[in-house]
């Protein structure tokens, strides 16, 4: 079969237009509206995520070892490690170091100055720090997304609502969305979204989690930083090094400093900052990456339309889609030791990460065919 465009959006199916099912299970509409079409975050069940294995396998205690895990959207052929000098972990992280860091960043995203670059221990803990940051407000998330969102927001006493569309944020004086969205792949244009935080009162934020921008040909906000927007990125995920702990807050270079004031010092270690440097550098392995993906994401949708899969969408380092069978089909790929991701609030969901080498794309298209 003949290669066919990676599509970055496709929404079959229940879309996300309108009011609808949260990943929670609850229905969400406008953030305006006292109605039955609001939802405001209350305490819930820890937010589940991929990549746990010791849950798969008391899942599965017989499933064939090593696990396949393709529960998580992290690039399966990571980055070659550069070497590291034994001082980067003995001692504190020089200065110098952080510099070379940002200055990489700074041109791999495309936002020339690296005064507004944070790097930070991970975009998790960015997505904690910046409820901290303002005083309790109003605040919408696009929704369904990545949870985490929400519930960082909810735990800093903020007034939280899910709501399905950019227009439905009402006079919420902060915005976040995931651009490409988790776990349906859905984008919106840098216009649009500029377009969007210009028409708002000055002291309001927007929040653009690009955690799986790096891969997706498309448009970026970080070349176009102004007032009241930060931009999250990943470095994990693009260059298959999750543990290395490593994303970035990108800002105007006062929100910046704040936000890098509240991580405190050595927020980054030193190992973290010599691969990160090395790698965000390295400009012709991340094309070579993205094209090479993009192949393989492709591969995994034709497998899943064999298999009787509506493909929903999603990026080049996951697909989801929807299955007659979902429940049926995770238990058989559990028994083989294949762990996707899988949604309470939708049942008939699974999402798929890429798999590494010719034998877990072998063992994935037994299952599938």
């Amino acid at each position: 079969m003949a290669e066919r465009p990676v599509e970055p959006v496709r929404i079959a199916g229940r879309g996300l237009e309108g009011e609808r099912e949260g990943q929670d299970g609850k229905r969400v509409g406008r953030m305006d509206q006292g109605g039955p079409g609001h939802r405001v975050s209350r305490g819930r069940a820890p937010i589940a995520h991929g990549g746990d294995l010791d849950a798969a396998r008391l899942l599965f205690p017989g499933a064939p070892e090593p696990w396949i895990d393709l529960s998580t959207g992290i690039n399966p052929v990571p980055y070659p490690l550069p070497p590291i000098e034994a001082s980067a972990f003995r001692r504190l992280p020089p200065a110098g170091a952080l510099s070379r860091l940002r200055e990489a960043a700074s041109v791999a995203y495309g936002c020339g100055d690296p005064a507004c670059l944070v790097p930070a221990p991970g975009t998790q803990i960015l997505i904690e720090a910046l409820p901290r940051l303002r005083p309790p407000g109003r605040v919408a998330v696009i929704a369904p997304t990545y949870e985490e969102h929400e519930a960082a927001w909810r735990r800093g006493g903020h007034h939280v609502a899910a709501v399905p569309r950019l227009e439905e944020a009402g006079d919420a004086d902060v915005v976040v969305l995931v651009n490409p969205n988790n776990p349906d792949g859905r984008t919106w244009p840098a216009a649009r979204l500029l377009a969007f935080a210009g028409a708002r009162p000055r002291d309001s934020l927007l929040v653009v989690d690009e955690a799986f921008a790096d891969l997706v040909p498309g448009d970026s906000l970080a070349p176009h930083l102004r007032g009241g927007i930060v931009v999250l990125r990943s470095f994990g995920k693009t260059y298959g090094l999750a543990g290395i702990r490593l994303g970035f807050a990108l800002a105007e270079p006062d929100l910046a400093a704040r936000i890098a004031a509240s991580l405190g010092p050595w927020a980054v270690s030193g190992p973290a900052l010599a691969v990160g440097t090395a790698a965000l550098a390295d400009h012709a392995w991340r094309l070579e990456a993205g094209a090479a993906r993009g192949r393989d994401a492709a591969r995994l949708d034709r497998l899943i339309e064999r298999a009787g899969g509506s493909l929903v969408g999603g990026t080049t380092l996951f697909r989801t889609a929807d299955f007659p069978d979902a429940a049926g089909l995770f238990r058989r790929l559990g028994e083989a030791g294949i762990y996707v991701r899988r949604f309470e609030a939708a049942p008939a969901r699974l999402r798929f990460g890429l798999p590494a080498d010719k034998g877990e794309w072998c063992r994935l298209a037994r299952i599938l065919k």
